[in-house]
């Protein structure tokens, strides 16, 4: 299993917002491209977000770059996000506990 962690810096009044977008565009994304799930992080106060997406192989999380980066854009607009791009790491799951 693979994960792709993106972390966006966004305003406190803004994140409703950010989390409606996760629900609304990500998560059907992650189910219509092959994802096994994800996490949503967000702390109120600072409007700083964590978005973990995981996916059964590197290769189906690779396929799914060029959408991922539209719905990364989009959120980070909504979400206020400073002049601080959203960084984007990927990860291999090594240990997963649910």
């Amino acid at each position: 299993m693979h994960a792709r962690v993106t972390t966006v810096a966004g305003s406190p009044e803004a994140a409703e917002q950010g989390i409606a977008n996760f629900r609304e565009n990500v998560l059907p994304m992650i189910r219509e491209t092959g994802g096994r799930g994800a996490i949503l992080l967000i702390d109120r106060e600072t409007g700083q977000g964590v978005a973990i997406t995981l996916w059964p192989d590197e290769e189906t999380m690779r396929a799914s770059e060029e959408r991922a980066n539209e719905l990364r854009r989009e959120a980070a607009q909504q979400m206020g996000a400073t002049a601080q791009e959203p960084r984007v790491d990927r990860y291999e799951v090594a240990v997963l506990e649910v």
